[in-house]
């Protein structure tokens, strides 16, 4: 009893160190950064990282199995495995289909994936990884996804699975492509790590697909700090998943429990020995990429504000959109038809014939801090990582080449007021307004 009163008193206190180091400092337009990502961290937070450093749940456990519950509701799926990052969420999912356990249906070196020329890295490395060969497609510029015509395109007789990101919270045409995906037999793989609560015809992102992936990086919609999570409505494929999550052992008692199965000690398992115990036996070859009590319990606390998250999103990235529309020399960026993105980001990109460079616009915007991304890594091929790849090619990646030349985007996360978004646009168009009629509109984008 005097220790359930004095850790309620230590939170109690938490709380108030909070509100004493979390004071809102006033907005100076020019002074101020305005980061291009950022969490949302309050009080409750606060405390209930401090209350799992209490319990000291320093492995997953209590917290990491009430986290994948909750999550899994949300999406209406079956299971939800909590993983230490997205980049590891895709490791996972990718690798899940390489299991000796899919038969027939299991990808093998040298099968080919289709996925997308520009994104994020974590999106292709695990098919590399897994000895398997990337078809590369471009995207659009309107939208930065690719779309179902050019999927249907780049399906050939090695082709066995799809794994693609809705990019910037943006669907890509996941209907569709699921509808390919199950036509010739395809696994598909969503990479919703930029798209939590983003729909697609009604239709959460991340529930199309056979497996989905999540990150709760601290750029994302939800933050753990670090930490990530596949998703899957196939039992099947989430044991798969578990095992190489855990190990790859073939067990599915948690790290404190034994014989859950009532037969630890009466398995039969490859030239083993009737009997070995069943928390050693390993039937894939993992890793350890589970994630931590802390990190669940602050996607505890996290998960509960996610609605007004998206909200904000939404809600940022519409000011922007509005406030820069008929801007010249910009490319603004479009919702994919039927969708409702819960957006990442707002991605700009200057026109060949604007005046002025990606390059000089950037660094207008760096110097009054406004911070400024990439498009990540722009076209994939072109970076030196990739250069001994071996991958394939469908349709030339003009739009990917556009991106990695032209394209960049700003923030729109909940951190971001009105006041904060009029300031970032204002600042955009009085420098593309200026440098265009300065230039006469001559100047070749760098």
């Amino acid at each position: 009893m005097m220790a359930s009163s004095g850790k309620a008193l230590l939170l109690e206190s938490v709380r108030k160190y909070h509100h004493e180091v979390s004071a809102d400092q006033p907005f100076e337009p020019g002074a101020t950064p305005l980061l291009p990502a950022g969490a949302v961290l309050d009080e409750e937070d606060r405390a209930g990282l401090v209350e799992a450093a209490l319990d000291l749940r320093i492995t997953a456990g209590v917290r990491t199995r009430k986290f994948e519950s909750a999550f899994a509701r949300l999406f209406k799926l079956r299971k939800a495995h909590l993983t230490n990052s997205g980049s590891s969420a895709n490791l996972l999912a990718l690798t899940a289909l390489t299991s000796p356990r899919l038969e027939e249906r299991r990808l093998r070196p040298g099968d080919e994936v289709i996925t997308v020329a520009a994104g994020f890295p974590t999106t292709v490395n695990p098919i590399v990884q897994n000895g398997l060969v990337p078809v590369f497609v471009d995207i659009d510029l309107a939208t930065y996804n690719t779309t179902a015509e050019r999927v249907a395109a780049a399906i050939g007789p090695k082709t066995r699975a799809i794994m693609i990101a809705h990019a910037l919270g943006n669907p890509f045409e996941v209907a569709e492509i699921a509808e390919l995906a199950e036509e010739h037999g395809l696994f598909l793989v969503e990479d919703n790590c930029d798209a939590v609560g983003s729909t697609y015809h009604g239709r959460l992102t991340g529930t199309f697909g056979d497996l989905a992936t999540v990150s709760f990086y601290p750029a994302h919609h939800m933050a753990m700090g670090e930490g990530g999570c596949v998703l899957t409505g196939n039992l099947a494929l989430a044991r798969i998943v578990e095992s190489l999550r855990d190990w790859g052992r073939d067990c599915w008692c948690e790290p404190a429990e034994d014989n859950k199965c009532l037969k630890r000690f009466d398995h039969q398992m490859g030239t083993l020995p009737h009997g070995y115990d069943h928390k050693y036996i390993f039937s894939h070859v993992g890793y350890n990429l589970k994630p931590t009590d802390l990190q669940a319990a602050l996607g505890l606390t996290q998960l509960p504000k996610l609605d007004a998250f998206c909200a904000a999103r939404r809600r940022n990235w519409r000011a922007l959109r509005d406030a820069l529309d008929g801007t010249p020399g910009l490319l603004l960026p479009e919702p994919t038809a039927g969708s409702d993105p819960s957006w990442f980001g707002f991605a700009i990109t200057v026109r060949p014939d604007a005046g002025f460079t990606r390059g000089q616009l950037t660094a207008h915007l760096e110097a009054r801090r406004i911070g400024t991304r990439r498009l990540f890594a722009g076209n994939l091929t072109r970076h030196p990582a990739y250069q001994d790849v071996r991958y394939r090619t469908v349709g030339p990646l003009t739009n990917s080449d556009i991106v990695t030349e032209h394209t960049f985007w700003i923030g729109v996360h909940p951190n971001l007021t009105p006041e904060m978004t009029a300031y970032m646009a204002q600042c955009v168009r009085e420098f593309a307004a200026g440098a265009s009629g300065a230039s006469g509109g001559t100047r070749k984008a760098a």
